[in-house]
């Protein structure tokens, strides 16, 4: 399922906090966007067409809860960003963010255990 850099604002909200009011909604989103009222609607709507949230019915208004985790959602962008970008590989990724970022030895030592981690359990 692909969720759209919009469409990630309001699952962030709701991963964080759920169920919530459309109005809820909107109030949060407010502070960080420019978004209208029928902007969110919009997008919740989307996001109910793509089964990423549900919505259940409390007298007036509707609940919204995510259908999808969070770790679900990065784990299906990262590997559409791997496959389009570097062929589905790690190493080039990694290749391309040591040439073009100075890597910190706080991330270098993390992703040297991370490297053993894997080591291991193969």
């Amino acid at each position: 399922m692909h969720i759209t850099d919009a469409e990630r604002k309001v699952m962030e909200c709701l991963w964080q906090q759920h169920p919530a009011t459309a109005s809820e909604l909107i109030d949060k989103l407010e502070c960080s966007t420019d978004w209208r009222q029928g902007t969110v609607k919009a997008l919740l709507n989307r996001l109910l067409n793509k089964g990423a949230i549900e919505a259940s019915r409390s007298g007036r208004r509707y609940l919204y809860s995510p259908a999808v985790s969070r770790e679900q959602c990065v784990s299906e962008a990262s590997q559409r960003f791997l496959d389009r970008w570097f062929d589905g590989r790690l190493a080039p990724l990694v290749a391309h963010l040591s040439d073009h970022r100075r890597i910190k030895p706080a991330e270098l030592d993390e992703l040297k255990a991370l490297i053993a981690d894997l080591e291991d359990e193969s």
